[in-house]
């Protein structure tokens, strides 16, 4: 008689998150883009299998096949601090779809001012959702931070893509002047995540200690989070807006393209969407999403916040401390 298959822990990846090819395997089954097709009331009854059978309330005849699947499309629709059903829009599910079309735009459309402030425009408000779908959401942010951070990243793209246009196009060869949109998105994404994630620098993160109890909050942690994601998302951009480049450059000299040239912007879209499919899971993976500090870090940086973990952990401090670091 064949033994029955072990329960699966919901609570838990299916991957090791330890290593690279683990979190590279998971956000890859994680942001899958077929996932943002499915329907809110698809999404639910996923979130309501996987928290039946974390009970153990599950229907008969549930397979593992079913928990997998709904603990996909649980971890790529819900926030993992909140566990709210996020917007479409700002799902790293959606990168692909979304980072596609609007990269494809940039890459295309650069050689005018106009064009320029348009897709930079439809970036910045893009990224704002990307970046406040995935906080940290026990730091909350206001409306009025809100607005400073949109602002604040429109105004810098537009700062870093319209100045090197214009010094690039006296002084640098045709095809270094495509480089301008990643420049722009690049200094965009420096200063649109630390002001939208303000709170997180300003007041801390929540740290939690090997067994996920709360003990304390810290900002170098908010700092040291941010800054990989910054890092992730630049990284998750470049190949598609540093490669291509060079791409276009050889496709325009072959007469028989020149023909054509309306398909460019289709092209450069699906080309982009191609580096992307690769690209999001990798730049995920890139750092670990339950991020860990010292301790010893914390008490040479952060002395206050650092009794306050000793307080609330009677003295017992652990080696090191875990934080949600978003995506």
């Amino acid at each position: 008689m064949a033994l029955p298959l072990a329960r699966i822990n919901v609570d838990e990846p299916l991957y090791d998150l330890s290593t690279f090819s683990g979190r590279f395997r998971y956000f890859a089954w994680m942001t899958d883009p077929r996932t943002v097709i499915v329907s809110n009331d698809r999404l639910l009854q996923a979130k309501t299998l996987v928290e039946k059978y974390r009970l153990g309330k599950e229907p008969e005849n549930t397979t593992q096949e079913q928990v997998k699947y709904a603990m996909k499309l649980y971890s790529s629709a819900f926030h993992p601090d909140t566990g709210e059903l996020q917007n479409v829009t700002g799902r790293m599910s959606f990168q692909v779809p979304g980072g596609m079309l609007i990269t494809g735009g940039m890459l295309a459309f650069y050689r005018t001012v106009p064009a320029v402030i348009l897709w930079q425009f439809i970036n910045q408000s893009f990224n704002a959702v990307v970046n406040y779908t995935n906080r940290n959401a026990n730091s909350p942010t206001t409306v009025t931070q809100l607005g400073v951070a949109y602002v604040s990243a429109t105004t810098s793209a537009l700062v870093a893509a319209l100045g090197c246009k214009s010094y690039w196009s006296k002084r640098a060869s045709p095809l270094f002047q495509r480089f301008v949109p990643f420049a722009a998105v690049a200094a965009a994404n420096f200063v649109n995540i630390p002001l939208m994630r303000q709170n997180e620098i300003i007041n801390g993160i929540e740290l939690k200690d090997e067994n996920g109890n709360v003990i304390g909050h810290s900002r170098l942690a908010a700092i040291k989070g941010i800054t990989q994601v910054v890092l992730s998302r630049i990284t998750m951009a470049a190949p598609g807006m540093l490669i291509l480049p060079f791409i276009m450059q050889r496709l325009e000299k072959i007469p028989a393209y020149r023909r054509i040239r309306w398909i460019d912007a289709p092209f450069q879209t699906a080309m982009v969407g191609c580096f992307l499919l690769f690209m999001v899971p990798t730049a995920c993976a890139i750092f670990p999403q339950n991020c860990s500090l010292k301790t010893s870090t914390i008490k040479l940086v952060e002395s206050e916040q650092y009794a306050k973990i000793e307080s609330n952990t009677k003295g017992h401090v652990p080696e090191r401390v875990y934080f949600n670091k978003g995506l």
